[in-house]
């Protein structure tokens, strides 16, 4: 392999979308299985970390959607409260690796939540070379130009790029574009991928 490719949220950083549901109950008076039942990654979500609509277009349509009269401040507020810690195993690992292989990060993401989490696991990324988001390159996982973009950019063939995602979808995407990849469920598949593959892994 001659370049590591890392989903961000689930493998390098955790996520907990509860949180998220929480803060927008506490301030919509609406219960917080009620708003979890009704959200949806629908075509908007889609658009939207696509870089196609802005935030304030999207939580226009969070609020249709959720049926909440939050301003966009606080949907906001809650938008981004879904970012936890860092997942360290992982986090050590990569900081081991990256002197030897280069490592690049993937996260379909959108702008509010790039600016947050970038900042909150600065240290933690600080290993990678280059992180490619799905709000800037207009196109995300598991769509197969996502992928083929990545390569082109990084100048690596498909084949010689080892993806890591916690998505299944995703992962599938990444192999149609021709990456090897691994389904990540806990950090000991991200060592049992990387050695699977002839990485050595200290």
């Amino acid at each position: 392999m001659e370049a590591l490719l890392f989903d961000l949220g689930g493998v390098v950083m955790c996520l907990d979308w509860d949180r998220m549901f929480a803060s927008w109950a506490r301030d919509s008076g609406v219960d917080a299985g009620v708003l979890r039942a009704r959200f949806r990654m629908d075509e908007d979500y889609r658009r939207h970390e696509r870089g196609a609509i802005d935030a304030r277009a999207y939580y226009e349509s969070l609020r249709r959607s959720l049926g909440i009269a939050l301003d966009d401040a606080r949907i906001e507020a809650g938008w981004a409260a879904i970012f936890t810690e860092p997942i360290a195993p992982t986090v050590r690992l990569i900081e081991s690796l990256h002197a030897r292989i280069p490592v690049y990060g993937f996260s379909n993401t959108n702008v509010t939540h790039h600016r947050v989490w970038s900042r909150k696991f600065e240290a933690a990324l600080r290993p990678f070379r280059r992180i490619f988001v799905s709000c800037e390159l207009g196109v995300r996982k598991p769509e197969r130009e996502a992928f083929a973009a990545i390569a082109r950019e990084i100048r690596t063939d498909p084949a010689r790029i080892l993806f890591f995602d916690d998505t299944l979808e995703n992962v599938e995407g990444a192999r149609n574009a021709g990456l090897a990849a691994v389904h990540v469920k806990s950090p000991q598949d991200v060592a049992d991928g990387l050695r699977r593959y002839g990485v050595a892994v200290t």
